[in-house]
């Protein structure tokens, strides 16, 4: 699939019910960063709302919508690196409302109010581990710890199916498409290096290489699959990488995430042996 390149730079995409990836696309970054917006009734939640550069291109996205920034009422951090914290002064400032609260976890936390001590910061666990709209949409939250910090977790919103996986099912790819689309050929590769349709470029590789070099271990990252498996998954948001946006990809590429054994600090010493 070819993403249309200028629709991305300046529109947002709507990817579910109420639902839309806030992002920008950029040839020349293999680490693309995907902030969402979840809209429900007359409120708003936006999950991992990216970095300081990039917050008048997240924010235009997000006024063309038709969404106040004020509707705004959470801002869901799943783990504390700048990519996804970096615009947080910015976004408080915007939305200046007093009822504004960010959602993370306790260990993240510490770390996110190095970006600004201003909103008060919740820990998950002690909402019951779950977020509900006005209107009765619910977010779940679901912790992967050291995938890849000791506070990760994932939000799953039950009304569409989706979970949004931070940096679980992230790429690095230059070659980036907004979804990702993968052939019964993919689905069933047994090698990765022997590619049956004989392409340019693999489209699971780039998935493996990020998670052999940011997830901390196999066990942490096993765990992980673990947690999210006994979801119903219809579609995966990641915050890096292309969205997985169908079950029979979201099955195939957890496949072949469970048969990576070299992880974390075992990927870096077996490099370093070689």
């Amino acid at each position: 699939m070819k993403d249309d390149i200028e629709t991305l730079g300046k529109e947002p995409v709507s990817i579910g019910e109420g639902i839309y990836w806030v992002g920008y696309s950029d040839p020349y970054r293999g680490l693309h960063c995907n902030p969402y917006l979840i809209i429900g009734g007359d409120e708003a939640v936006l999950i991992d709302g990216g970095n300081r550069d990039d917050f008048s291109t997240v924010m235009l996205k997000i006024l063309r919508t038709g969404l106040k920034p004020s509707q705004i009422t959470r801002l869901i951090y799943q783990h504390y690196d700048p990519d996804l914290c970096g615009s947080l002064p910015q976004l408080e400032s915007i939305i200046n409302n007093d009822m504004l609260r960010i959602i993370s976890h306790e260990e993240n936390n510490v770390f996110i109010n190095y970006y600004s001590d201003k909103t008060e910061k919740l820990d998950f666990r002690e909402l019951g581990c779950h977020f509900d709209f006005a209107d009765g949409r619910r977010l779940e939250f679901y912790l992967i710890p050291y995938c890849h910090q000791p506070g990760s977790f994932v939000t799953y919103d039950a009304k569409t199916k989706t979970l949004f996986s931070s940096d679980l099912f992230g790429s690095f790819d230059f070659q980036w498409t907004l979804k990702l689309k993968l052939d019964d050929a993919c689905r069933e590769c047994r090698d990765l290096n022997e590619c049956p349709l004989k392409l340019e470029k693999c489209p699971i590789k780039g998935i493996i290489e990020f998670h052999q070099r940011i997830m901390t271990s196999a066990r942490a990252l096993q765990n992980a699959l673990d947690t999210v498996e006994k979801l119903d998954i219809v579609q995966i948001a990641s915050q890096h990488g292309s969205i997985i946006s169908s079950k029979e990809d979201v099955k195939a590429v957890i496949r072949h995430l469970r048969s990576v054994k070299n992880i974390g600090i075992d990927y870096v010493l077996s490099e370093e042996s070689v």
